[in-house]
């Protein structure tokens, strides 16, 4: 993996590019997992702060090293002194030796207090949070991520956006986490470290990256039946394109369907529910410029224009998306019933079965295969406009592929 991208020469990032380079790899080996093809790397030193982490573990293997030497060099030459044939008398009684006893008191606590300091400095490059950085809030609920942008102002809220979370390349990202229900975990490891996403705490720290591209992000802490597949993706971008997206999605209303369309019908059913399924889907989920202003599920405002589903369970990432015959059966999978599709899901069923929802079983609704593929026209036509597609022509990282091409 090559870890050098964008930089500029003569800064201090450039001291010592080899051992770097060799930190990096190692890192990259030990401790890279592949999802859906994706590389995840804590060795991706596009990242300011995995290259300050390498930097300050760098020095830590070196003492490390200095002292499993230190140490194993004494043993032996303690061992071979001291072997029994080579000593016939009796051992000489002695009380102590007050130079060894101050050398190997003074080493240790030298040793401590030089990573203290770099631990120390550390600390203080990569937390603090300035005015300049972009802040992102990421809400955790079982089991799907929130993304909003609280600079993002529009009509009854700020730009949100359901497990796709959008920032700019080479630029500070102040993500802010917390959860509605358990303790989740924030980490997309190629961006920077993680936190934990806490019910009634907000914890802020920062990631970015020097590359445009998708990664993989994932939940850390074990939260219930489907932790496995609380997944999201960070896209990020050339700020010119950030910039386009963000504008774009504060002028975004959502699409009045054409009159007597499979996009109006599901409109419809989206809205106000069926009698058969009176649990309208406006009523967890917020659609952008409409009535739909449910917070208990993610938000659906651009919908047509992701390309991820479930939290990231399934991927879109043809031209034809969410219409390929592959995407398009697991989009109505999801709709029908998505507590049998992804496990500890709680949002109803419309096939007619039971589900459990806050440790109750509850009878689901009934919607029709027609309808569901209606409701599912309704979502494709959720779409940002196309030069704000933040997918179209983005490099998947670690797989040589381009997301979201468009046609």
């Amino acid at each position: 993996m090559n870890t050098n991208h964008d930089r500029n020469p003569g800064t201090a990032r450039h001291t010592a590019k080899w051992p770097l380079a060799v930190g990096a790899a190692i890192t990259a080996t030990l401790l890279t997992g592949c999802q859906g093809g994706q590389m995840i790397s804590l060795g991706d030193q596009a990242s300011s702060y995995n290259h300050e982490m390498l930097n300050m573990g760098l020095w830590a293997i070196g003492l490390s090293l200095i002292i499993f030497l230190g140490v194993s060099a004494g043993l032996f030459y303690t061992v071979h002194k001291f072997r029994e044939e080579n000593n016939q008398n009796a051992p000489q009684q002695f009380h102590g030796n007050n130079r060894l006893e101050t050398v190997l008191v003074f080493i240790p606590t030298l040793i401590v207090i030089l990573l203290s300091i770099l631990a120390v400095r550390t600390m203080a490059r990569v937390n603090p949070v300035s005015q300049q950085s972009l802040s992102v809030e990421a809400l955790a609920k079982q089991f799907w991520w929130n993304f909003s942008y609280p600079s993002a102002k529009v009509t009854g809220g700020v730009v949100a956006n359901g497990n796709e979370m959008i920032v700019p390349i080479k630029q500070t990202i102040a993500v802010t986490t917390t959860s509605a229900d358990v303790v989740h975990g924030f980490w997309a490891p190629n961006l920077g470290g993680q936190r934990a996403a806490i019910p009634g705490s907000q914890k802020t720290w920062n990631i970015g990256t020097e590359r445009e591209g998708v990664y993989q992000g994932n939940c850390t802490q074990l939260c219930g039946s489907s932790h496995a597949n609380m997944r999201f993706k960070v896209v990020a971008l050339p700020q010119n394109r950030f910039d386009t997206f963000i504008k774009d999605a504060v002028a975004y209303t959502a699409p009045a369907p054409a009159a007597g369309s499979a996009e109006e019908r599901g409109m419809n059913v989206f809205m106000k529910g069926t009698a058969t399924a009176p649990m309208a889907c406006a009523a967890c989920h917020r659609v952008q410029g409409t009535p739909a202003a449910g917070v208990t599920g993610p938000d659906l405002s651009f919908f047509g224009t992701r390309r991820t589903l479930g939290a990231g369970m399934w991927e879109a990432m043809t031209a034809d998306h969410w219409m390929a015959p592959d995407a398009a059966a697991h989009l109505h999978a999801w709709i029908k019933h998505s507590p049998v599709v992804k496990p500890g899901s709680l949002m109803p069923r419309y096939d007619g079965g039971e589900y459990m929802d806050k440790g109750k079983m509850i009878k689901g609704g009934t919607l029709s295969d027609q309808e569901i593929d209606d409701v599912a026209a309704y979502l494709r036509s959720l779409k940002l406009p196309d030069e704000a597609d933040y997918w179209a022509g983005i490099p998947i990282n670690g797989t040589g592929k381009i997301a979201g091409g468009t046609k």
